[in-house]
């Protein structure tokens, strides 16, 4: 059994190489010509065998994933790269006789969300239909927000006010995975060849409230809450602020972001049932264990 790894020169990507080294498992991790040299030596030392390859030579893509009983996507990117370069992706692991794929769908539950509120998810959801239609037996893991981000950079957790900031009910759960956790998970997936079409993880399930009562215990000050209105004044907001943000090539612009709040602050993206447990029992890094960690 070999895995083949696409995007393990990104963040989670290189934590996913380093969860399949740890598990020594045999596994190619796919460069683009020009990578840098720390970028290569980077999964080298998580265990992987490097191989280089342009993504439009569908012959050479082919032939870098002949023998792999998985694919596992990592590329991140906005449409060009998470349906054009991951389409190709999927074109040659089909045509190399692939059995598996996992793409590159880490997030909350975009099949449960509103097409047309949010980007990156209606991204997900049209390479859904592709994948879904391709003769290729496919796994995505979900698994909410990354915790990670709790530390400071998405805006929920303000330390200098001493505020939890929400929208809509203070009560709403929401679900957190750190990178690292996610990364562990998907290499097992890789090695389950019975894995589902879905597997819905969450480190952390905590709502506003809770998030304020972690934050006054750890810190020993209190923490209120701040609600500056609700769903539908941020879907306002994100409009406004999409209509006055330049064109970028920016995955998460702000309002990328105030999207993917508003589909945790909704409940849409919730994830249920979880399937922390089918790999038997993990410890789970609680949003507790990660705001310690910045508090």
């Amino acid at each position: 059994m070999e895995i083949v790894l696409a995007g393990g020169t990104g963040d989670l990507g290189g934590r996913i190489a380093r969860a399949l080294g740890r598990r020594q498992v045999a596994f190619r991790a796919l460069v683009r010509p020009g990578t840098s040299a720390a970028g290569r030596a980077g999964l080298e030392a998580a265990g992987a065998t490097v191989v280089e390859v342009d993504y439009d030579d569908s012959a050479a893509l082919r032939d870098a994933l002949l023998g792999a009983s998985c694919v596992v996507s990592a590329l991140n990117g906005l449409e060009p790269v998470m349906i054009g370069m991951q389409g190709k992706l999927l074109d040659a692991a089909v045509a190399a006789g692939v059995a598996r794929f996992i793409p590159s769908d880490y997030s909350l539950d975009f099949t449960k969300t509103r097409p047309g509120d949010n980007r990156n998810m209606d991204v997900r959801r049209a390479f859904m239909a592709r994948i879904d239609a391709a003769p290729i037996k496919a796994t995505s893991v979900l698994n909410g927000a990354f915790a990670d981000l709790l530390t400071g950079e998405a805006p929920i957790v303000l330390h200098k006010q001493r505020r939890i900031l929400y929208w809509g009910s203070a009560d709403q759960p929401l679900d957190f995975t750190t990178k690292d956790d996610v990364a562990a998970y998907v290499a097992d997936v890789a090695l389950d060849a019975t894995s589902p079409r879905f597997l819905r993880i969450a480190g952390a399930t905590v709502s506003p409230r809770q998030l304020a009562g972690i934050m006054t215990d750890l810190t020993k000050q209190t923490f209120g809450l701040f609600r500056p209105g609700g769903i539908g004044l941020l879907g306002v907001l994100i409009a406004v602020a999409r209509t006055l943000t330049p064109r970028s090539e920016a995955v998460f612009p702000a309002w990328q972001g105030m999207q993917y709040l508003r589909d945790m602050a909704s409940g849409r993206g919730k994830l249920e049932p979880l399937d922390n447990d089918r790999y038997g029992k993990k410890a789970w890094t609680s949003a507790r264990d990660v705001l310690a960690f910045a508090a």
